[in-house]
This record gives C-alpha cells, sequence and structure tokens, in this order.
C-alpha cells in the first residue's frame, strides 16, 4: 500500500515556475515507477511525466518536454516535478501516482493515486 500526497500547486504568471512535491507514504517507494498527470476542467486525465524507479529515467507528454524537469528522492520517498516556462495551458489538477510494473504513460496502469494539487496560470 502506497499513499500519496501532493503540495506545491497555486497561482502563478504566465512564464513562471512551481515546482509540485508528491510524498509517499510505506517502504516499497523505490519499487514503483512514479508518473505525473493532470486534468483540467471538461478534459480527460492527460500524461505529463514519468519517473523510474532509479530516478535515472524520465519521460514526458510532447507538450511539457524542455519545461518540466521530473525528479524523485528514494530517501526521502518524494518525487518532484519542476514546471518552468509555465502557459495558462498548464492550468489542471496535477497528480502523481505510482506503478508496479514499467513506466507507463497510460494512467490506468497506475495503481496508487493522490488526491491532487491545483495548478493554475494566468496570462
Amino acid at each position: 500500500q502506497v499513499q500519496l500526497v501532493e503540495s506545491g500547486g497555486g497561482l502563478v504568471q504566465a512564464g513562471g515556475s512551481l515546482r509540485l512535491s508528491c510524498a509517499a507514504s510505506g517502504r516499497s517507494f523505490s519499487l514503483y515507477a512514479m508518473g505525473w498527470f493532470r486534468q483540467a476542467p471538461g478534459k480527460e486525465r492527460e500524461f505529463v511525466a514519468a519517473i523510474n524507479r532509479s530516478g535515472g529515467g524520465t519521460y514526458y507528454a510532447d507538450s511539457v518536454k524542455d519545461r518540466f524537469t521530473g525528479s524523485r528522492d528514494n530517501d526521502k520517498n518524494v518525487v518532484y516535478l519542476q514546471m518552468n516556462s509555465l502557459k495558462p495551458e498548464d492550468t489542471a489538477v496535477y497528480y502523481c501516482a505510482a506503478a508496479w510494473f514499467g513506466v507507463p504513460r497510460n494512467p490506468n496502469e497506475y495503481k496508487y493515486w493522490g488526491q491532487g494539487t491545483q495548478v493554475t496560470v494566468s496570462s
């Protein structure tokens, strides 16, 4: 069982930055690949980034590549999403999630989810 709690969301102007954190409970954190997803009002949940178990491999959606950076600290049981050059279209609720198999982009392959944190980017 893994419990996930996101933090770090907020209101920022376009071009600004935010760093999201996701704290995980449990001793098996390093056994899970971690993903970041987002969901805007009226839209489906979409993949943002995924980080493999060691943190040495990261994968991004084309829409955030070169602007967002995912990382993790397995000693602290925390995963991060550094978001730079934010755009109004990045506005959404951001979720972290844990996957047992692979490093998936499909949200259906993630077993545990946080409650989400709101990110709002004003123009």
